[in-house]
């Protein structure tokens, strides 16, 4: 109904499978009492509101991030809501020191920066709930220790997210300006972010070592993703074309050959998020365990 692109829909389904298996796992623990502080059930609500806004789910207009079809619509159709990220978009296309491919790996980077600030005053929002209802609700000693070490861990959670965007912005800002750099390590904006987190965080050299090959795998897996995104869109472009011709054979041939490049696209785009849930996981604690 919200006519999302074919690379939007399959993004969407990743999404909510990985959702819904953490609410499967979520069932669980309540079962046996092990959320007891509500912190995990906090958690996957806010993801909920973070997918819900991404396409677009959550009935704001200008909601649906990263729609853009770069095949049909080139870079123009998303936006940034964001006056400072829009002025260096300008100027990196004016600039002409960007190939097509490079804009577009360079608008990935502009989308997911986009992607950190909404989750940021998502979890903003959410702190800021928490703290009204616990000002206002007497509750025994015990459970008000326990609010207050989420509190806690949330503020943490919230100034890892500010650092991560601020750096980000000075990514944007640095490539904008000079074009990418040749000799960088990686090109994946999560996985630069991820990167950059695990050198602040406690990590022994071999540990840090065995992180950057495995952000070297990761960065291999989300550029196979992307090629099949691209495949997917061309495929959804054939298959409109076809299905206005009126020949049932060739098109039944293309539904076909676009129903097993959907499936593909989808299966991988999971196994990538979920491959970084468990990068973003580990590292965040390696964070947490430097803070203490």
């Amino acid at each position: 109904q919200l006519h999302l692109s074919a690379v939007k829909l399959a993004e969407l389904h990743s999404d909510l499978r990985i959702q819904e298996k953490d609410e499967l796992s979520w069932k669980k623990l309540k079962a046996e009492g092990l959320d007891e502080d509500g912190e995990k059930e906090a958690k996957l609500r806010r993801n909920l509101h973070v997918i819900m806004a991404k396409y677009g789910l959550d009935g704001k207009k200008d909601a649906q991030l990263g729609g853009t079809n770069f095949i049909k619509d080139g870079l123009e159709n998303d936006v940034l809501d964001d006056p400072r990220l829009e002025k260096l978009w300008n100027k990196a296309k004016a600039s002409n020191m960007f190939s097509e491919e490079e804009l577009e790996k360079l608008r990935r980077e502009f989308t997911h920066h986009k992607e950190k600030v909404r989750d940021y005053h998502l979890l903003l929002e959410t702190v800021s709930r928490t703290e009204d209802i616990s000002k206002n609700v007497i509750q025994p000693l015990e459970e008000d220790v326990l609010k207050e070490e989420l509190l806690h861990q949330k503020h943490r959670e919230l100034k890892e997210k500010l650092q991560s965007i601020n750096q980000g912005f000075e990514r944007l800002r640095k490539v904008s300006h000079q074009g990418y750099d040749a000799t960088s390590e990686f090109e994946e904006p999560r996985v630069i972010d991820l990167w950059d987190m695990a050198k602040l965080g406690n990590f022994t050299e071999q540990e840090l070592e065995s992180l950057r090959e495995e952000l070297k795998h990761f960065e291999a897996k989300v550029e196979k993703h992307h090629h099949y995104q691209k495949q997917l869109e061309i495929s959804h472009e054939k298959l409109k074309h076809v299905e206005g011709m009126g020949d049932k054979e060739h098109l039944s041939r293309s539904k076909e050959k676009y129903s097993v490049l959907e499936g593909k696209t989808k299966e991988l785009g999971y196994k990538v998020k979920k491959h970084l849930q468990d990068l973003s996981g580990r590292i965040s604690r390696g964070l947490q365990h430097n803070e203490l």
